[in-house]
């Protein structure tokens, strides 16, 4: 008798997030206008939104995205609305990505909506990613691909990501797929073997590979799916058809050597590449020599992304040298390998090459001051609109830190500066603050975290950050910071804390390769070296 009344009074005293209010409505508008306006690399390749234009975009965004969530909450009106602001989230930032690409308006777009010109994007892209990651059976194959067989059906990209294929199921795509081969331009089959037996994997992307072959494809992903050469070459006569790729994604797919040593054979061309990625592979030395070739022959390159790639000296060596053919190169990703210096320094000598390079990832590849001098050195004269630069974990000493600084200040579009575990002190650290202190209005992200970093160097790092418009996150965790700095440094962030990072890992009574000799007297120190370093002059050299 009483549980309807108790239960009645739960839900009353419960916290609803949906809908939201007419404010948040409005300031989610206005951030997405912000960042449809803002200059990035998707703008660069397909134009900037004017503000009024951007304006207008936003709210036809907003408006679609609370409509679709507004539409899932009703069909749970007990819940509390968390997955209705998710679903509103994830909405805004799918329809903002897609007017990104598009790029202003031109004359031919009328006065179509924002909802009609993305549901004449879906018509074009069949995507059964969002499923739940299990096996298809031929049953279920049958019912998910029957959009695909429509007569007059305008899909030109497919994606059977995060769907399971066994041998029947790919019976069934095969058919259809090979009545789509006229008007097919991008093909998504990342992660579409999960679990099969490797006899199955291998029978199941010959089929795949068949149906498909003849396609003028621009995009292909086959990540992560435990390639190995064997399934480069069951994919082979697929990559032997493709002459006009402009994407390639071999991401987690067991490329060895051998592996590597395929693709090159099988693929006749990649003159029209603009992106390729080989993350997280087994490729090592020799296969860097192949994918080097690969490269040397894709004038268009953009994008090019070999990072934990098992690489050493010689084949970084090989590597750098091919890249130097790559004039148009915008974003580098060679983290986690074990190049050395030699590597860093034939890469300086290749960056000379890449006027339009916006974003730079080279943590983690034991360049030692000698390669990351030579690298900074070259990135200092070619590349005026860099954004991101990352060279963690490299061993960088103080010795490298005027080099550094030299570099940072001719980059006046820097977003993301990432120097963490490396050994800096605080003479590096302040020597980057310093060249900070001036423009970099761009800057959003410094990570100096691991350093051997004491008070004075985090103080003047934050002193300099926490005055920058943009700044949205300084990482100075893992140093040697007295309770005094740390105190410091949160005062002076204390109207924006979630600008600092967590500081849990910082040691105050860590000690550095200098031996004790600094424990007495460690505050006046601090602020003794801070003050004859703010006017250290940075030389840059030739």
């Amino acid at each position: 008798m009483d549980s309807t009344p108790q239960i009645f009074q739960q839900r009353k005293m419960s916290i609803k997030l949906w809908p939201p209010s007419q404010g948040t409505r409005l300031m989610l508008v206005e951030r997405m206008t912000k960042n449809l306006t803002t200059p990035s690399i998707l703008s660069r390749k397909y134009g900037l939104l004017m503000r009024e234009e951007a304006e207008e975009y936003a709210k036809e965004i907003e408006d679609a995205a609370f409509s679709t969530a507004n539409q899932h909450y009703e069909k749970e009106p007990d819940g509390d609305g968390s997955s209705a602001v998710q679903l509103y989230a994830k909405e805004s930032s799918k329809l903002m990505l897609e007017i990104l690409k598009r790029g202003p308006k031109t004359k031919e777009d009328g006065d179509a909506t924002i909802a009609e010109q993305t549901t004449a994007l879906q018509e074009t892209v069949f995507d059964i990613s969002g499923g739940r990651r299990a096996f298809i059976d031929a049953e279920e194959a049958e019912e998910l691909l029957k959009p695909l067989k429509e007569p007059g059906n305008a899909y030109n990209r497919i994606c059977f990501s995060n769907r399971s294929f066994g041998i029947d199921a790919a019976r069934v795509a095969e058919p259809i797929l090979s009545s789509l081969k006229d008007q097919l331009t991008e093909v998504d089959l990342s992660d579409f073997i999960a679990g099969r037996t490797e006899a199955e994997a291998l029978d199941v992307m010959s089929i795949f590979s068949s149906a498909l072959e003849g396609c003028v494809l621009k995009y292909l992903n086959l990540s992560n799916n435990a390639l190995g050469e064997k399934g480069v070459r069951a994919f082979g006569a697929l990559l032997k058809s493709q002459s006009n790729l402009e994407e390639l994604y071999l991401m987690n797919d067991g490329i060895s050597e051998e592996a590597a040593r395929a693709v090159c054979e099988l693929i006749p061309s990649t003159e029209k590449l603009r992106i390729l990625q080989f993350h997280n592979n087994m490729t090592g030395d020799e296969g860097a020599v192949a994918i080097a070739e690969m490269v040397k022959c894709s004038p268009a390159l953009e994008d090019f992304r070999c990072s934990s790639t098992r690489v050493d000296s010689e084949g970084g060596v090989a590597l750098a040298e091919a890249l130097g053919t790559c004039t148009h190169l915008k974003k580098l990703d060679l983290r986690d390998n074990m190049f050395g210096v030699e590597a860093g320094v034939a890469l300086s000598k290749a960056l000379s090459a890449f006027k339009d390079l916006t974003e730079i990832y080279l943590s983690y590849l034991n360049l030692e001051d000698e390669g990351a001098k030579s690298i900074v050195n070259a990135l200092k004269e070619s590349t005026p609109s860099l954004e991101v630069l990352e060279m963690a974990g490299n061993d960088i000493t103080v010795e490298a830190a005027p080099t550094l600084a030299a570099c940072i200040a001719e980059k006046p579009c820097l977003a993301k500066l990432n120097l963490a575990e490396n050994e800096l002190k605080d003479e590096g650290a302040i020597l980057i603050g310093k060249v900070l202190e001036e423009g970099h209005n761009q800057l959003t992200e410094v990570d100096l975290s691991t350093n051997s970093i004491r008070r004075a160097g985090a103080r003047f790092l934050a002193q300099t950050l926490a005055r920058k418009p943009r700044f949205k996150l300084l990482n100075i965790n893992g140093n040697f910071i007295s309770d005094e700095g740390i105190d410091e440094v949160k005062n002076i962030f204390k109207d924006c804390p979630d600008v600092l990072g967590p500081l849990d890992e910082n040691d105050p009574e860590g000690e550095d390769n200098d031996g004790d000799d600094e424990e007495e007297g460690a505050a006046d120190n601090d602020d003794e070296l801070e003050s004859k370093l703010k006017d250290l002059e940075i030389k840059h050299e030739e």
